[in-house]
């Protein structure tokens, strides 16, 4: 027997999303993904976020690989996404920008109020995500004809 998700059923319909709405979409859950370079290969990790001015804030502990080894900044793709798996709906998000670290001392305060910690771990670096490049996809349900 297959799991719902996977039963045939009518068709969907994929509609790019312009840069305002795939934003908007961003803002609407607290996670997401931020993939980076880590000694040279692709790493991703999951991350709780904030927006502040069109930009991605995200919070990390020191050692972290995310601008680890970077002296200032680096290309980062943060995404998100929310999916219907039972409905065949979804959205998904990737906003592709330069990472750098929050230094301010009122900024770092700001940030790290509602950016909670998951984990027991010291959580002092602020990464900030300018958006380059927003893109986007949303994917509708189709009736049956």
């Amino acid at each position: 027997m297959m799991p719902a998700a996977s039963k045939p059923g009518p068709a969907g319909r994929m509609a790019v999303l312009r840069c305002n709405e795939a934003l908007r979409l961003v803002g609407t859950v607290p996670l997401g993904r931020v993939a980076f370079t880590d000694r040279a290969l692709p790493a991703i990790r999951p991350v709780n976020r904030l927006m502040d001015a069109g930009e991605i804030i995200v919070r990390t502990h020191g050692g972290s690989a995310l601008l680890g080894r970077a002296p200032a900044s680096e290309v980062v793709a943060y995404e998100a996404d929310e999916i219907g798996p039972i409905t065949r709906t979804s959205w998904s998000v990737v906003v592709t920008g330069t990472a750098t670290r929050v230094a301010d001392a009122g900024e770092l305060a700001r940030y790290q109020r509602p950016l909670v910690a998951w984990f027991d771990a010291a959580m002092g670096q602020v990464v900030r995500i300018q958006p380059e490049i927003v893109s986007g996809v949303r994917l509708t349900r189709v009736g049956r004809s």
